[in-house]
């Protein structure tokens, strides 16, 4: 059933064209994920189905039974209140219910009224309805969400003007997800959640019985939640079937096969007007029909675009200006709290010069201030640090709080690096996607994914041997992480990286540490291996009876069977159509080889009647015109046949 369709949808800020008549559908129970590069539209086209933005042109239609539930990646909550009581609004309807319910159960306890029977009718309706909305269960449900978006019951009493972003984020997708609406609309939900809440969400979406779409940038995520995903970009949408990885196959499948129809229509493009300046040589009135014809037909021909298989990527590279020691770093025993709160304490480790480490650990436990405290920048409470010989340390903050937000673009790179002349840091901003005017932006009006960038130009500059990343990879588009990942890979130096991106968790590092209150848990392996080792799984739960799994089985191998059934029939009536080709083209080729033949004939007699000694010569001349004559009409009728074969 479908239940959201575009047609034509087209959205643009005066001449700048974010995409144009795209098409899409949406049926009951999809999971899509919407995926493409910054500044192709994602957030824009959920903020129009949405409602928040009006499209420039298209129609867009949702059906009226279902409501929609919209997670934007700025949420802001009005008035006043506590974490617990914001959430709670999303229950009102039970509120209602227990007040009306309340009333009638005092009307009922004067069984002499008149409205008696009348009341204890409404009660007992309204008693049922009650519990099957869940009515019981909704507070300990409530309760349950919160604790697992890491608001424990301290920090439900927190107010809400007292919350960071990323702890609004997180309330505002508990308070969604509460709601339960039919359409759950999910802009970078991912944002801000530790590696035990990214795992809880995924398992609550996998089993969610209503219709999600979600724009995201976590491969892992939409691995695990989409079947379907919409890829925009160019100004276009491409709709695809299948999770992420599925995508990605079918993506360049798609590509290839732009690029060969391009191709195919470029040679035909080629060989009609060959064969128009052929018909035209003759100077019959037949062959000049047929190409007049022809051209009509070409210039009636629509013309592929080609296709642009590689957009602009940002070009990143990591070397260090000298080595350092072989030991980077080592620290013993060290803690850290703030008042009454503790973050860790008895953490040590021991860091090797060429070693890729990942620090994992849950929001709030200190995994940025133990990055700060092993470079130096802020003091522990306690424990032994030694820096090693000739280290010297580059950072990337998550936060870009190390960008001057008065600055331009251009004036904060000359800033860092005033050896440079301009024409230098342009070509280098450029190598980031900063061109043209988008030199001189203010640092203040960059999105996330323009200040991650300006910062790791500014890391790539530094020649740093020893790289220490802060959630490198938030705010980029999937391409962008992808970038910043082979950099690394080719890094030479040493690595320490905060991060949830479980992607790169797979790809960087030798060894995870896991942070917790009491130190770090060493794990020498990358992502898979630590969820082995650490007893937690990345597969789905499964709720399935023996006969469900048995029916399950049943289902598969008639399926198979019929794959398997369809598949041969598909491959015979293939065979036959390949053969029924290639005997088309032989015959094609016969033809226009007859006709090269002909045409030079033609050409030889033509040649020899222009020489003045055969001239004189009228029975001779007259022998030659009849033969041309005849080879003009077979040439013709050559060309009817080879036309009809192509």
């Amino acid at each position: 059933m479908l239940i959201i369709t575009g047609k034509d949808i087209s959205k643009a800020y005066g001449t700048d064209i974010i995409f144009e008549d795209v098409c899409f559908g949406v049926e009951k129970g999809d999971r899509v994920g919407i995926v493409g590069a910054n500044g192709t539209g994602k957030s824009t086209l959920l903020g129009i189905i949405a409602g928040d933005i009006e499209a420039t042109s298209g129609n867009l239609y949702i059906r009226n039974d279902f409501n929609i539930g919209y997670l934007r990646q700025q949420n802001h909550f009005g008035g006043s209140g506590t974490v617990r009581s914001q959430a709670e609004k999303s229950f009102t309807h039970f509120f209602e219910m227990e007040k009306k319910l309340e009333s009638l159960q005092l009307a009922i306890a004067d069984h002499e009224s008149d409205s008696f029977e009348k009341d204890l009718e409404e009660y007992t309706r309204l008693m049922e309805e009650y519990e099957q909305k869940g009515g019981y269960t909704y507070k300990s449900e409530l309760g349950a969400m919160l604790t697992h978006m890491g608001f424990d019951e301290e920090a439900q009493k927190k107010e809400i003007s007292k919350l960071s972003g990323g702890e609004r984020t997180r309330l505002a997708l508990s308070c969604l997800l509460l709601s339960k609406p039919d359409v759950l609309m999910l802009d970078e939900p991912t944002n801000h959640l530790d590696l035990h809440m990214l795992e809880w969400l995924e398992a609550y979406l996998d089993s969610y019985k209503g219709t999600i779409m979600v724009v995201s940038h976590d491969r892992y995520f939409l691995d695990r939640i989409t079947n379907r995903i919409f890829d925009l970009g160019g100004g276009t949408l491409e709709a695809y079937t299948g999770n992420y990885s599925t995508f990605l196959v079918k993506r360049e499948e798609h590509l290839e096969a732009m690029r060969r129809e391009y191709e195919k229509q470029q040679a035909e493009i080629a060989r009609q007007e060959e064969m128009i300046r052929r018909f035209k040589q003759h100077g019959t009135e037949h062959l000049a029909k047929r190409a007049a014809s022809r051209e009509k037909r070409l210039a009636m021909m629509e013309i592929k675009d080609k296709p642009k298989l590689k957009q602009n990527r940002m070009k990143l590279s990591f070397e260090a200006d000298f080595k350092s020691g072989g030991e980077v770093l080592e620290a013993e025993d060290l803690s850290k709290s703030f008042g009454a709160r503790k973050l860790f304490d008895h953490t040590g480790l021991l860091i090797r010069k060429g070693e890729r480490v990942c620090i994992i650990g849950d929001n709030g436990i200190g995994k940025t201030t133990l990055l700060k405290i092993l470079m130096g920048l802020e003091r522990p409470d306690n424990g032994y640090l030694r820096i090693g010989y000739n280290v010297n340390f580059g950072y990337y903050d998550q936060g870009q709080l190390l960008l001057d937000e008065n600055e331009t673009v251009l004036g904060e790179m000359k800033n860092a690096y005033h050896l440079y002349t301009d024409t230098e840091m342009r070509s280098l901003l450029g190598r980031f996607l900063f061109t043209g005017d988008d030199v001189f932006k203010q640092v203040r009006d960059l999105s996330g994914g323009e200040k991650a960038k300006l910062s790791l130009l500014k890391l790539m500059l530094s020649g740093a041997n020893t790289l220490v990343l802060d959630e490198p990879t938030n705010h980029l588009d999937i391409e962008s992480k992808e970038i910043v990942e082979e950099a690394l890979m080719e890094f030479e130096g040493t690595l320490l990286i905060v991060s949830h991106d479980r992607y790169l968790l797979n790809t960087i590092p030798d060894r995870i540490l896991e942070l917790t209150e009491h130190g770090l848990v060493e794990y020498k392996g990358k992502f898979d291996y630590y969820l082995e080792k650490s007893g937690r799984s990345s597969g789905h739960s499964s709720d399935e009876t023996g006969s469900t799994a048995a029916d399950k089985g049943r289902d598969e191998l008639e399926l198979t069977r019929k794959i398997v059934k369809d598949s041969e029939a598909e491959r015979k009536a293939k065979k036959q159509s390949e053969a029924e080709e290639r005997r088309r083209q032989r015959r094609a080729e016969s033809v226009e080889n007859r006709i090269h033949e002909i045409e030079a004939e033609i050409a030889d007699i033509q040649d020899e009647m222009s020489l003045p000694e055969n001239s004189s010569d009228p029975g001779w001349m007259h022998e030659k015109a009849s033969k041309m004559a005849a080879l003009e009409a077979e040439v013709t009728d050559l060309y009817d046949e080879w036309m009809e074969l192509q």
